[in-house]
């Protein structure tokens, strides 16, 4: 079998990924990762940089190598080095291709890939959720104390700082400091370590949140009550109306993990003691939740009192709630 050896180019710009469509051949309409073969005497990075400037009249420059796809076509094998990219000057003008898109992780699956490109896509995408960190995220009401690192997030809380809408209560809180990603990804989970050692004052807490607006979110946290027990719960916010499901735990548990996964408009929230073993705490429906959203994590003090939360070990990765397997959807 013809043995043919190419590269190919994943340019990468913020959160999206640049793909070409074909032009020609047999494969005329589908989509690939711009790039061709590689010459005699050449690197892959040179034949690379070569490549997308003469398909694209641009200048890139390279990164680490993504992976090697080894695929067989029906009239060849092809071997297929992947590499990330950045422009480095140019506009990515098409002189061989019919068009071309930036996708978003959640728009991968929206083109009709050459198969050999297709099988790279899944890695993909956990390559992108796997390179988020602490520091990508953006402050909604930004804290006057803490410390982002890339692994490593530290709020201290301010006093009388708080989350809720309306219900029982009677007020409306919509104070406290959130730290957030936004994607319009539709399957997805983001897990988190929370280490609350500090709070010793009645409703300190700190968790995971999904924050959309004022009248439309979702939290997870261990919110403290006395020496005796604290609170782990959830509360969901849906146009306004807050609704809290809460269960007594230790008081002296310190260190709570949390997972928060997406389907769709539907979302799950899970939780762990160990980071392994995780307990369903809440499934939702967030009526405003179904495109575009900010997710993270959160810190305040509702009464008159401060203390330091820490949070590590954040991953976002494929969906980890599955899609149930018992009774067909109506």
């Amino acid at each position: 079998m013809k043995m043919i050896h190419v590269v190919a180019a994943i340019i990468v710009s913020n959160d999206r990924i640049f793909a070409t469509q074909r032009g020609y051949g047999d494969w005329k309409d589908y989509w690939e990762f711009p790039g061709g073969k590689i010459e005699a005497g050449e690197t892959p990075e040179e034949a690379l940089r070569r490549e997308i400037r003469e398909e694209l009249d641009t200048e890139i420059s390279v990164g680490e190598k993504l992976t090697t796809v080894e695929y067989d076509y029906p009239e060849f094998h092809l071997t297929m080095e992947c590499y990330l990219a950045e422009v480095k000057e140019g506009s990515l003008v098409l002189k061989e291709h019919e068009a071309a898109r930036w996708l978003r992780n959640d728009e991968l699956d929206s083109v009709q890939w050459l198969p050999a490109d297709q099988t790279i896509i899944e890695l993909l995408k956990n390559t992108r959720r796997d390179a988020m960190t602490f520091k990508d995220m953006k402050w909604t009401r930004e804290p006057e104390n803490y410390r982002i690192e890339e692994d490593r997030a530290e709020i201290a809380t301010m006093p009388h700082t708080d989350l809720w809408q309306r219900t029982y209560y009677h007020f409306r809180n919509d104070n406290a400091p959130v730290l957030q990603l936004e994607t319009e990804d539709k399957y997805f989970s983001f897990t988190v370590k929370t280490d609350y050692s500090g709070s010793n004052h009645r409703f300190d807490q700190c968790g995971i949140v999904m924050y959309l607006d004022s009248e439309n979110w979702l939290k997870a946290s261990v919110e403290y009550e006395n020496e005796t027990f604290q609170h782990l719960g959830s509360v969901v916010t849906n146009h306004g109306y807050s609704d809290w499901a809460t269960t007594a735990i230790p008081a002296d548990v310190k260190v709570m993990w949390y997972r928060f996964s997406r389907r769709e408009d539907d979302y799950c929230i899970e939780c762990s003691q160990d980071g392994e073993n995780f307990t369903q705490m809440r499934i939702c429906h967030m009526w405003e939740g179904a495109g575009k959203i900010q997710f993270g994590i959160y810190a305040c003090s509702p009464e008159d009192s401060s203390f330091k939360a820490v949070f590590t070990e954040m991953k976002v990765s494929e969906c980890m709630w599955k899609a149930h397997d018992g009774q067909q959807p109506d």
